[in-house]
């Protein structure tokens, strides 16, 4: 017994030397972080490629065998694409970030910045040739040994002769060289991977590869007596070259189907890039030139309407059609004024549909909205299918079908302002005549195709129930009932209609529709009209939620003949494992692996069993693993991120406690690596909702723009509370004192926490609850309050700017929770508007608002940051300048990660005030110092 309690000590002691020879984190620290970026796995599983990049510094791209072993490293590379064959991997080779800081400082053009490269690795011979002066790359996506690419042309010496075309084209003043320009077009270089030939197809404007065929189709503008301007089809297998269309035009949205067999294009005769141009849609059949199948005028095509150029061309997979786009034909400005002759203003209407704000920001895709067509190219016909009155359009899977959807929101654009829900008219639309046959009105549900077109689905959220439309028998079915199963959210927590949990998928033909509750997976058949069948079985009973995963891209249905795989998750423990079940049997999901951490999704080979996947938890960064379907063995690929065993970490673990009212609580808290229970640790306390379902997720230390960095605090000492809220219609604030604070105090009681030295930390609806919280307690030695919402009031009549929207149904129906408008409940909006409590505040507060704020109104923060400066209680206000909710650019992101640090170390640790925090830092010497 003696010698166990010795080796123990021995063990403790071990423990904490190999504490003390880590690190503390830094905030320098947090930019040398890296994530994993890409992965793709190829075809047959014996290629998978990763790019890794840290917050600063330069991309890497690593290739592995299929079986895990490491076979070439390729720095500063993004875009890994392996070739169909698993012959070649390409990527693009990006100048060294270094090398571009320092051409910064020389204050370097950026035309005359390095460009960048293309990476063409060979499998075989391990040998990278690589491509100067990038500027685009194809390869086929279902076959292999071609790749075309463009390149930047070189740069002339002043005074030296161009390296380009002869003379002679008219668009040019004579004697004057053609050269490569985004008008004129660029050389395309067309290699063989197998013989290492390169062709080239001189100033081409467009080109694109058939998705199963080995052919091209380029446009190119000409070389003059050499070459017309024309359009071509390439058969790269034989060397053959089609002309579709010859003559001087603009060409533009190049298109084939899957075996190159049909091809598609729009001209106009107008090269300028005038907004308007009247484009015609060019369609070949595989024979002779192309022919004109539609322009302004073309009967089919609504008068006054033109092919627009901004829509795909798309085939129908299986059906002689061709879908493009038109549109009313642009309106011309007035030409005979000048800009600062005409009145420029917005005029803002009380009864149009969408706020004028709203269709500003809008405004540059409105201008390019297109309305669905179809070229019915068996017969010659065009029939316009979407309308004016109902733009928006759903065709079935791969375009063929008899009919397709057609809906408007327009009558219900007005309401969904503030409802935030939308609705819409729908109709049914026959794809072969543009027959139009209304079947809803005002429907607020998302509808959509079963795979197969037999059917339309969608949940409808007044009644919680799914329901289907049977296509050819052109009826309504409701396929679930509310009394029957419990398939909405039911952890709904705002004012609105729960949604549903996700759909699951179709069975082959449509056979049966797959439906998700909170935990099992359920099976409807709309045809028979059978009682719903639970094919999971023991989900809600052993509280695992179940959720299909998809290991089949190229097919959008459930087949029931193969196995099906699926993530669960337990809700009492957090563990995930991956699951497998035969849906023609009766027995629940087997598993075959799991644990005590998250699991990412996998990505398997499209033909073999190889896959790879993450497994993560707060320890645990997600590198890749790979594995085959029986998930019995794994080999770990990645090591992302070695350096974090040199560093002081953390651990999570959930805690549980009760509300004020009386309601179940659990949260996460995260003590620092070598927590000691009779030590006193200051605390933060960090939270936006719901979180305690994230116990595994690793949270990959970077400069964050919101929030505080775990890792960073765990490894300074700190503990770390991340409570779960429950809120009450109306009752925001009060909801998130009645979670936060007992479980505050529950932690408190277990004496490990320096009860006066507490922070709050939060973000957006997190900053809002923390500022909340500063009125109602003293608890608190300081708050970081990212951009706030302070003043309800106010709030409530602004505009979100990113989306031009009014923010009056976040507070009736949406997360601030209100439920009602400013005129039914003005208490509330007052009782839950921190501003109007200000005087209470006891606590230093620092506010990050920023003035491109396009969610919160930024002066949200002004008004938090003026009351506490009029009333001498300690604040500072960040403002970084031209960043919106959020700081993006990395400087400003490590900045704010320093001054959060440096008012917490201040207030909880007793670390010196900065100069900042002094005595600020004056607009005149910003430039200068930053007063750290």
């Amino acid at each position: 017994m003696k010698r166990t309690i010795i080796l123990i000590a021995l063990l403790v002691v071990a423990l904490q030397v190999s504490s003390q020879e880590k690190k503390v984190m830094t905030i320098d620290d947090l930019v040398n972080w890296n994530r994993i970026t890409e992965r793709v796995i190829s075809e047959d599983g014996s290629l998978i490629a990763f790019k890794t990049e840290p917050s600063q510094g330069d991309p890497v791209i690593t290739l592995f065998n299929g079986n895990g072993d490491l076979q070439a490293t390729f720095n500063c590379a993004t875009g890994a694409t392996i070739s169909s064959d698993s012959r070649f991997l390409f990527f693009t080779i990006k100048p060294p970030e270094a090398e571009i800081r320092e051409l910064k400082l020389k204050k370097t053009k950026k035309d005359d910045m390095p460009p960048d490269k293309l990476g063409i690795y060979n499998v075989a011979d391990g040998v990278t040739d690589t491509v100067e002066r990038l500027k685009s790359y194809r390869v086929p996506s279902r076959w292999s040994g071609w790749i075309a690419w463009q390149s930047e042309p070189l740069k002339e010496k002043r005074g030296a002769p161009a390296n380009s075309a002869s003379t002679g084209n008219g668009n040019r003043k004579e004697g004057k060289p053609k050269s490569e320009s985004s008008d004129n077009g660029y050389t395309l270089f067309i290699r063989n991977l197998a013989s290492g030939r390169t062709d080239t197809v001189r100033f081409v404007t467009e080109y694109v590869f058939a998705e199963e065929a080995e052919k091209l189709m380029y446009a190119t503008t000409g070389e003059d007596s050499i070459m017309e301007p024309e359009v071509a089809v390439l058969g790269l297998k034989k060397g053959d070259k089609s002309v579709l269309y010859t003559g001087k035009a603009k060409y533009k949205q190049l298109s084939m189907d899957k075996k190159g067999e049909r091809a598609a294009f729009i001209l106009s005769f107008d090269e300028t890039d005038k907004v308007g141009n009247n484009y015609s849609l060019c369609y070949w059949n595989g024979k002779g030139l192309a022919s004109v199948a539609a322009t302004m005028g073309t009967e089919g095509v609504p008068d006054g309407w033109i092919v627009n150029e901004n829509a795909r061309l798309t085939f129908a997979e299986n059906s002689p059609r061709l879908f493009f786009g038109t549109s009313p034909a642009y309106q011309v400005k007035d030409t005979t004024l000048l800009d600062e002759e005409r009145a420029n203003v917005d005029v803002w209407h009380w009864s149009e549909g969408v706020l004028q704000s709203a269709q500003v920001v809008r405004r540059a895709r409105e201008m390019k909205k297109t309305y669905t067509a179809v070229y019915h190219t068996d017969r010659g016909k065009v029939v316009q299918l979407a309308t004016a009155t109902m733009p928006d359009l759903m065709l079935p899977d791969k375009g063929d079908g008899q009919k397709a959807v057609g809906l408007s929101s327009l009558p219900y654009d007005l309401e969904s302002m503030w409802d935030g829900r939308g609705a819409s008219d729908v109709w049914i639309v026959d794809i072969n005549t543009g027959h139009l046959e209304k079947i809803k009105e005002e429907l607020s549900a998302r509808m959509r195709f079963s795979p197969a077109g037999k059917y339309l689905y969608w949940y409808h959220p007044a009644d919680s129930s799914w329901y289907a439309w049977d296509v050819a028998g052109a009826r309504e079915m409701r396929l679930t009932t509310p009394s029957a199963l419990k398939l909405w959210d039911e952890l709904n927590d705002v004012p609105d209609l729960p949604g549903s949990y996700p759909a699951a998928g179709w069975l082959k033909d449509d056979k049966a529709f797959l439906v998700s509750d909170r935990y099992d997976i359920w099976s409807l058949d709309p045809a028979a009209g059978r009682a719903p069948q639970n094919i999971t079985r023991n989900g809600r009973q052993e509280g695992i939620r179940y959720r299909l995963l998809d290991f089949d891209p190229d097919n959008n249905y459930i087949d029931p003949v193969e196995r099906q795989y699926l993530i669960g998750v337990s809700e009492s423990t957090r563990d995930e494992g991956f699951y497998s079940m035969d849906l023609r049997k009766k027995d629940a999901p087997a598993r075959l692996t799991g644990g005590s951490y998250s699991l990412g999704t996998p990505v398997k080979a499209r033909k073999a069993d190889r896959l790879i996947y993450t497994k993560e938890n707060f320890g645990l960064f997600p590198d890749y693993l790979l594995s085959d379907l029986s998930f019995r063995a794994e080999k770990r690929l990645t090591d992302a991120n070695p350096q974090q065993k040199e560093y002081l970490w953390g651990t999570a673990e959930v805690v549980r406690w009760t509300s004020l009212d009386g309601q179940p609580l659990e949260g996460l808290l995260y003590k620092p690596e070598n927590f000691d229970p009779m030590k006193k640790y200051p605390m933060i306390v960090n939270f936006y909702e719901k979180s305690s379902t994230e116990l595994y997720r690793h949270r990959i230390p970077e400069p964050g723009r919101s929030t505080i960095d775990y890792h960073y605090y765990t490894s300074n000492g700190y503990l770390i509370f991340n409570p779960d809220v429950y809120y009450i219609d109306g009752y925001p604030g009060q909801s998130a004192y009645n979670c936060v604070m007992p479980g505050i105090m529950a932690l408190i009681e277990k004496g490990f926490v320096d009860e006066k030295h507490i922070g709050a930390q939060g973000h957006s609806w997190g900053g809002y609850q923390v500022a909340y919280l500063a009125t109602r307690t003293r608890l608190f030695a300081a708050i970081e309050s990212g951009a706030p919402v302070v003043n309800m009031y106010s709030a409530y009549g602004g505009i979100r700017w990113e989306t031009g929207l009014n923010r009056s149904m976040q507070y009736e129906h949406q997360q601030s929770r209100i439920g009602a408008t400013i005129w039914e409940a003005p208490y509330l909006y007052w009782e839950n508007s921190p501003l109007f409590a200000v005087d209470k505040i006891e606590t230093p507060i620092l506010i990050m608002a920023n003035d491109k704020d396009g969610h919160v109104p930024w002066w949200q923060g002004i008004e938090f940051f003026i009351a506490m400066r009029r009333l001498g209680k300690p604040s500072w206000l960040l403002n970084y300048n031209g960043e919106p909710h959020w700081p993006l650019k990395l400087p400003n992101r490590v900045d704010f990660q320093k001054r959060m640090a440096q008012f917490f170390h201040h207030y909880l640790k007793g670390e010196p005030m900065p100069a900042w925090m002094k005595e600020g830092v004056p607009a005149t010497e910003k430039e200068f110092t930053l007063g750290y």
